[in-house]
């Protein structure tokens, strides 16, 4: 039994100052690892973004230097330095600095928008600083004070300086009691500094680190400068997509006297795509009610449109249809928003999202309205993801009938009895008869059989829910268990190998390039990792005696003959296929891995020789039939060795 113990006033902790910020770091900055680190230099970085758009500062410059510590100055007008009428014996700059809420970003008269509003940010970072030197230039008077975690060291000393100089400078080392390390990344200052920029046009932010500490590509030293903010970032982050048409949506509007938003949208043809949100220029990762209006805006624009201009089938149309194709940057200004946690990565504003919702609606719709041949390319477009995406949900309902959940062997698949993958083959065969032959010659332990009946379908140019509503291919998914397309994964795949053995005529090669077809397209790692091979059953058979060999074309038959039976005419047999076969001589000649014969399956990977398999297929397995006579005109001479 626990013994017993009072709880009473004096245990009650009472943490004064900015106690609680080191005794708790995470609820101030999210975590104490990498990521809360580089926040610091966001609540010191947000000041001095706050003062540009306010319009009182035009610079802003950063260097991270080789002792560990980070530098940000601004020319804005600097923290406050005159006794506060509260505190009639401390100047607003030590206020400011050492006691949590306190800030100008309270007070609507001195920001009208900022990201800083909960009077935290750069009290935060003092208190979880080692060391802490903040320098304010005002009326021609340069105020320095240094503190260490929170507390002031020195007293605020007060120099003269260059009339014009204005504005505020903090230089801290993260205090490395509280961080897991207080190393930052070049490569993440830079993408941050660089992203904080695009959202100030024609703002100069100056960014710097010590040669020492990078090591990747990262420069030492840039100056940013978009003059025209977003729409030029966006052009960046677009470079690698392919664009459905150049055209952009983009809204720079107005919501009020005080607020705004800027939207810039690139529709991709390729699955591409990028949402970036901020909300006075902290970006907002997780989102919320701006990125919720966007979307609900986009959307209604479009059924709207589809259904005034009767386009068929507009309802099925998702956002995800739009969204997961598009380069999307969302920056608002407004007053007072309300974010989720101090760490503000998403805002939660129900007006706020309905107004947005409204107004980009409207936008959207004069924007299709206005361009008439645009809008047509996009909902076509938006129409065939659309009814693709119903296609992979066909799919993914098949992938999930796994051989566990149905607890039976799809199809008429004889699986092999080892649990393990290595040195396992399954082989696919034509028609039940061959399968019947291939069970008898198997090796139990390694080689698994699974019969198709007749010819699959040729899926190069059909809709994934004609996939998977056929059967034969629903068993091969089903038995290979590695899904397909974007949910293939090369991990699951069951066997070691994968080998197509049909008859050696004009329909079993039909057959093994159908099903070459399917994995080409749908499961393509297969090949590429050298897991697909043709078996090579012997076309004729020929014997005196106890003398026997097997010839695997016409060409082969007659040299054997030749050469071993010179005075003898031998029997000679023609398999017509495999089903004809006995299990020994198919185990013997087709299936022993001692004996066989094997081709492997593979794609030259060059760009050339790429480019040239994806034509080869279209050619033969596209919707195109005169791709296919040109083909045959230019490449047969083998008529009379066709089968009949």
């Amino acid at each position: 039994m626990s013994k017993k113990t009072n709880y009473s006033a004096k245990n009650i902790e009472v943490l004064e100052g900015l106690e609680p910020v080191r005794k708790r770091p995470g609820m101030y900055i999210g975590s104490t690892n990498e990521q809360g680190l580089h926040h610091l230099v966001n609540e010191v970085l947000d000041n001095s973004i706050d003062e540009v758009v306010a319009g009182h500062a035009s610079e802003v410059s950063f260097h991270y230097k080789k002792d560990g510590s980070i530098k940000i100055r601004d020319n804005g007008r600097g923290i406050p330095i005159d006794f506060h009428p509260k505190f009639k014996n401390k100047r607003a700059l030590e206020i400011v600095l050492s006691t949590l809420h306190a800030g100008g970003k309270f007070d609507n008269n001195s920001y009208k928008t900022s990201g800083g509003l909960h009077g935290v940010g750069i009290s935060v970072v003092n208190a979880l600083s080692s060391h802490l030197q903040v320098i304010v230039f005002k009326s021609g008077k340069k105020y320095s004070q240094i503190y260490a975690k929170g507390k002031a060291k020195t007293k605020i000393k007060i120099e003269k300086c260059k009339n014009n100089e204005k504005g505020t400078e903090i230089n801290f080392i993260p205090d490395e009691s509280i961080f897991e390390t207080t190393q930052f990344s070049p490569k993440k200052l830079y993408e941050f500094i660089k992203m904080k920029a695009v959202l100030v046009s024609g703002t100069s932010i100056e960014f710097k680190v010590d040669k020492e500490l990078i090591k990747d590509s990262t420069p030492d030293f840039e100056k940013f400068h978009f003059k025209n903010g977003i729409a030029d970032f966006l052009d960046i982050i677009n470079k690698n997509s392919t664009r459905l048409f150049d055209k952009k949506f983009s809204i720079i509007k107005k919501i009020n006297e005080n607020e705004k938003c800027e939207i810039f949208t690139c529709f991709n043809q390729n699955e591409k795509s990028s949402l970036i949100s901020f909300c006075n220029t902290i970006e907002t990762p997780d989102g919320g009610s701006h990125e919720n209006g966007f979307k609900n805006g986009m959307l209604k624009a479009i059924k709207l449109y589809g259904q005034k201009n009767q386009i068929a089938k507009i309802s099925n149309i998702s956002i995800n249809d739009l969204s997961d194709y598009s380069d999307i940057v969302i920056s608002i200004f407004i007053n007072e928003p309300s974010f989720e946690g101090q760490t503000k990565k998403r805002i939660i504003m129900p007006k706020l999202q309905k107004h947005l919702e409204n107004l980009i609606q409207n936008e959207f719709l004069l924007w299709l309205n206005s361009n008439k041949k645009i809008a047509k390319t996009l909902l076509e477009t938006l129409i065939e993801r659309s009814l693709l995406r119903t296609d992979l949900t066909k799919i993914k309902e098949l992938e999930r009938k796994s051989i566990k959940e149905r607890n039976k062997l799809p199809g008429k698949l004889v699986d092999c009895s080892s649990k393990g993958i290595e040195g396992t083959e399954l082989f696919i065969v034509e028609g039940d008869s061959a399968g019947g032959s291939a069970k008898q010659a198997r090796d139990r332990e390694l080689q698994a059989i699974l019969p198709l009946r007749g010819k699959i379908l040729n899926v190069f140019s059909v809709s994934l829910s004609k996939i998977a509503d056929n059967n034969e291919i629903q068993n091969l998914i089903q038995s290979l268990g590695c899904g397909i397309g974007k949910n293939f994964d090369l991990a699951k795949l069951r066997y070691e190998k994968v080998i197509l053995m049909t008859d050696a005529d004009v329909d079993g090669s039909h057959i093994a390039t159908l099903l070459i077809t399917f994995i080409y397209k749908y499961m393509r790692p297969i090949i590429d990792n050298n897991r697909l091979f043709l078996a090579m059953p012997p076309l004729f058979k020929i014997q005196h005696k106890e003398k026997i060999f097997y010839a695997y074309d016409e060409n082969e038959k007659d040299k054997i003959i030749k050469s071993e039976f010179k005075k003898i005419i031998p029997t000679l047999s023609r398999y017509k296929g495999l089903g004809e076969m006995p299990a020994d001589q198919l185990k013997s000649t087709t299936m022993n891995p001692e004996k066989r014969k094997l081709l492997n399956v593979n794609i030259r990977q060059g760009k050339k020789e790429l480019n040239e398999t994806e034509k080869l297929f279209e050619s033969l397995m596209g919707k195109k039939a005169e791709y296919r006579f040109k083909f045959i005109q230019e490449n047969a001479n083998f008529t009379n060795q066709i089968d009949i």
